[in-house]
């Protein structure tokens, strides 16, 4: 096994390192520096180990005393070949496409998982807020945020029965119900955080010190973040009013009364303010969602297409076999189905391709992840600016790595 790691690191790791570096040395910058007859310039690494990264974001830079004069963004250091996984797991197991199978679902479930995207839009935003403003040096939010999504992660339990992962989700429908002392509990949640959120908004907002390291840094023109593949709050802040919920309405979201916060400066405060925004948003579509959920079933009746409810499968054979073919096989969209969907995450566009051979597998999984899209854009935002803005410049387009790398 040793000999094995030996080999490998002194065969690609090397070659690797050469490219970084002659890639940052060939690379062309629109930075004006003088002459540097004494040898000034350095190349240093940010990252991958470093707590601000958000994960194992590798950022080597070139600077002139605190001014960075290029950049190159060396990501996959988390790679765990999830769309490879994905192929050889039931559709089930790894997400539920009811789209590539035209399964319908019913309308008391959409509204539920259109509930529990929100929820989780709003737990994204808090992991985003407190860690970001931790990178700029003050810890009280984070331990605010975290306490916040600590309630969140406890409705996930109640609504879903796990507390990381909200997978209540089922290809069809819904595993359980949204019963009412859920519901009351995330009124009871949602009423005092409106309180709370006021209140950090107020605090950072006039605050100096996180004004004057956000104002100004990491400006994206519009062409710029069209040009490379911005997509989500970071897309929205340099002025561009694109978000999948409105155009490319899903789940019950065309039934649903809300604003599409945008911002023109393009700036690391204008990506702070958007998200702040959505959150007051998401706050809004709670409100009408938990006013209007229809009665109805959660699920698909029909067996081919969904687990079985557990009554069925306790109480009748052909319920236990179709539970039984589902673990086993899963739901077989038709050979040569083809389908890309995509939904407005917490991060942007988060879009899977996929390709059907007939089996109960994907033949072909590619995912289109936000993280990916929007480290395009961090080389260009980091040269010409300062040593020091680096955290901020990261925190403010929200990467999470695992997702970057896939």
């Amino acid at each position: 096994m040793y000999a094995f790691r030996d080999k490998v690191n002194l065969t690609f790791f090397p070659k690797h390192q050469d490219a970084i570096y002659r890639r940052l040395e060939d690379k062309h910058t629109s930075v004006e520096v003088e002459e540097d007859p004494l040898g000034t310039t350095m190349t240093i690494n940010l990252g991958p180990q470093h707590p601000a990264t958000h994960g194992v974001l590798r950022c080597v830079i070139q600077v002139n005393g605190e001014l960075i004069l290029k950049s190159v963004v060396d990501v996959g250091y988390l790679h765990r070949g999830v769309e490879k996984l994905a192929e050889n797991k039931t559709y089930q197991e790894f997400m539920p496409y009811e789209k590539l199978a035209g399964i319908e679902v019913p309308l008391r479930a959409q509204w539920i998982r259109t509930l529990a995207c929100e929820m989780a839009r709003i737990s994204a935003h808090l992991l985003w807020l407190g860690t970001m403003v931790m990178d700029a040096g003050a810890i009280s939010m984070f331990l605010w945020t975290f306490r916040e999504r600590e309630n969140l992660y406890d409705l996930f339990d109640k609504m879903a029965g796990v507390r990381f992962t909200v997978s209540h989700s089922r290809i069809g429908g819904i595993q359980f119900d949204l019963s009412d002392d859920v519901r009351k509990g995330i009124i009871s949640w949602k009423e005092n955080f409106k309180k709370e959120f006021k209140s950090w908004k107020k605090l950072l907002t006039n605050n100096a010190i996180w004004y004057r390291r956000n104002i100004g840094i990491g400006v994206v023109s519009k062409e710029d973040a069209i040009a490379l593949g911005f997509t989500g709050p970071s897309l929205r802040a340099s002025g561009v009013a694109h978000d999948i919920r409105l155009f490319e309405p899903y789940l019950v979201y065309d039934k649903l009364d809300f604003d599409i916060p945008v911002r023109e400066e393009g700036d690391c405060f204008a990506r702070f303010q958007i998200r702040m925004d959505e959150v007051a948003q998401s706050i809004r579509l709670l409100d009408q969602l938990l006013e209007a959920i229809p009665s109805g079933d959660i699920r698909a009746d029909n067996a081919k297409q969904t687990y079985p409810s557990k009554n069925e499968v306790y109480y009748s054979m052909e319920g236990m076999i179709h539970d039984f073919m589902m673990t086993d096989m899963g739901v077989c969209p038709p050979k040569g189905a083809e389908i890309y969907s995509a939904i407005e995450g917490p991060k942007g566009e988060l879009g899977f391709h996929l390709i059907s051979d007939g089996t109960g597998s994907p033949w072909r999984c590619k995912i289109k992840s936000p993280s990916f899209s929007n480290l395009q854009m961090l080389e260009k935002m980091l040269e010409g600016s300062m040593i020091a803005d680096t955290v901020v410049l990261i925190g403010s387009i929200d990467p999470v790595m695992g997702e970057a790398d896939k």
